[in-house]
């Protein structure tokens, strides 16, 4: 089943980090005239670099996510299956154990 889900994967992602870039990009140009600071270059501060890293992760790992989520969601309909292990009962209620 892995085998098959990975085109699905790869295409998700693909989309995932053109959309999270310019996501990213357009939160930035609220902050700053700028584009946001790289690491490879020299910071004009630690605390827009510190921020443009912050958006970034941010918002690359939400748009992964949901990406990812709705690829597995789509390979499921199309072949009734889904990809990877399904999470125990328990584990889909939002339980767990009470300590």
């Amino acid at each position: 089943m892995k085998l098959l889900f990975a085109p699905f994967s790869i295409i998700a992602s693909r989309i995932a980090g053109l959309t999270g870039r310019k996501l990213a990009d357009r939160i930035w140009s609220l902050i700053d005239d700028r584009r946001p600071p790289q690491p490879d270059e020299p910071v004009p501060s630690w605390g827009k670099f510190a921020a443009a890293l912050v958006i970034q992760g941010a918002i690359f790992r939400l748009v992964s996510g949901l990406a990812d989520q709705a690829a597995r969601r789509w390979f499921a309909r199309l072949t009734g299956r889904w990809p990877g292990e399904k999470p125990e009962p328990e584990q889909a209620k939002g339980g767990g154990s009470a300590e």
